[in-house]
């Protein structure tokens, strides 16, 4: 088990690295880097790059655990035909009408090469906050038996939690790494790792990566 808050996770203590994925979500160009989608609304995006070697070395013990590794990414399509007339009216008020930020076709639409991805992950990309709207990320899931998720990514507040809210309706179990999670914004980083653990723990657990590696490495020796 981890140790986590309000409970260990999971908690009925049967870890199954067959059955658990880590989810690394938007990692990319756009919201890491200075000229990007995040840095362009006034966000300084380096508590979000201060993260990637914490989410490194969780990619390396899950990935040698046995456990899956499935990154997200976001942005439209390059010709826009899947954006709505809201998002398009909210993109030119943010300034970014004529840019090719967060569209498919650019270059910032890509995980960002500190990220460790292996030919072996699993990689969702999605227009909405949401790892599940409009994307088959719960079939592969579900296809793959996995019922356990760790999520780690950016940012805390909007596409971690709201796959994470989404993932606890469908009933998978979850846990939140605080510090493999990061946003621009700190006070809705730390309000949104709260609301994880409110009423018993109404959107799964909470852990750092300290316990969660410390945990892995038990389950290393065990299966040892």
């Amino acid at each position: 088990m981890i140790d986590a808050t309000p409970f260990n996770y999971p908690y009925d203590g049967n870890l199954n690295p067959a059955a658990t994925a880590l989810i690394v979500i938007d990692l990319q160009e756009d919201f890491l880097s200075e000229t990007g989608y995040f840095a362009l609304q006034g966000y300084d995006p380096s508590p979000l790059r201060a993260i990637l070697p914490t989410v490194n070395a969780l990619i390396k013990a899950c990935r040698a655990a046995g456990m899956h590794i499935i990154h997200t990414r976001q942005g439209y399509r390059g010709d826009m035909a899947d954006m709505t007339p809201y998002e398009k009216w909210r993109r030119a008020q943010s300034g970014l009408e004529g840019t090719d930020v967060l569209l498919r076709s650019a270059k910032g639409f890509q995980i960002v090469p500190e990220v460790d991805v292996q030919p072996a992950d699993i990689i969702v990309d999605k227009t909405c906050n949401s790892g599940f709207t409009y994307t088959d990320f719960e079939h592969v899931l579900r296809a793959r038996g996995i019922t356990h998720l760790l999520f780690s990514g950016c940012t805390t507040d909007v596409c971690v939690h709201t796959t994470l809210r989404e993932a606890c309706d469908r009933n998978f179990q979850c846990l939140t790494i605080s510090d493999a999670c990061a946003s621009g914004d700190q006070y809705a980083h730390a309000a949104a790792l709260h609301m994880v653990t409110v009423e018993f723990g109404v959107f799964g657990a909470l852990a750092d990566s300290k316990a969660v590696l410390a945990g892995l490495a038990k389950l290393a020796e065990k299966s040892g």
